[in-house]
């Protein structure tokens, strides 16, 4: 059976994405209405939650039984899914202490997601872009691996559907969650 090695491992020499801009207009955007598939069954739509929603978005996350696109590691900004969703799942209750709901975000379809939701044991439903229907009307970064255009790896911090902060470009992906509980701390305590 072909594996990815372990996924939760970052390599030493994995390469740093930098900041090209592309995710320079997102804050103060209004998010249209798009529903996504959940995860969790039904639909959401992340332009009518209230309050404080934190929306990490992220390429794809790898499967144990499958190998990762040649070359993955190279790319800046891919490698670190799975460590990234993990940091989200470590700080889930940090992050809801905060007052904020929590969703990952990618163009895998949802039966994919449901596998490494399960797996990695997410306490969050994850979102399925696969259409690009968000992305598009936002203008999320996208990034193109063997045919497949992939959302690079940001996280969003949204107040009733309205794009707050942005974390642009996300490195190390497994420190994520931690610079958004650190960011939300100060505004919890006023």
């Amino acid at each position: 059976m072909p594996g990815t090695g372990n996924l939760q491992a970052l390599p030493a020499d994995l390469p740093e994405p930098t900041d090209d801009g592309a995710a320079d207009h997102l804050p103060g955007t209004r998010l249209p209405s798009v529903p996504l598939t959940s995860t969790g069954g039904g639909l959401v739509d992340l332009s009518t939650l209230p309050g404080t929603t934190v929306v990490y978005c992220y390429p794809m996350t790898g499967r144990p039984d499958r190998e990762l696109p040649p070359g993955w590691d190279e790319i800046p900004g891919a490698r670190g899914c799975t460590p990234q969703s993990c940091s989200f799942r470590d700080h889930h209750q940090d992050l809801r202490e905060l007052g904020a709901n929590v969703f990952g975000l990618s163009t895998q379809g949802t039966a994919y997601q449901r596998e490494a939701a399960e797996r990695l044991h997410l306490p969050f439903e994850l979102l399925s872009d696969e259409d690009l229907a968000l992305s598009k009307e936002v203008g999320l970064p996208t990034f193109e691996v063997e045919g497949v255009l992939l959302i690079k790896r940001l996280t969003m911090i949204l107040e009733d559907g309205w794009i707050e902060k942005v974390f642009y470009p996300v490195f190390p992906p497994n420190e994520s969650a931690q610079r958004v509980v650190e960011w939300l701390s100060p505004r919890a305590a006023e």
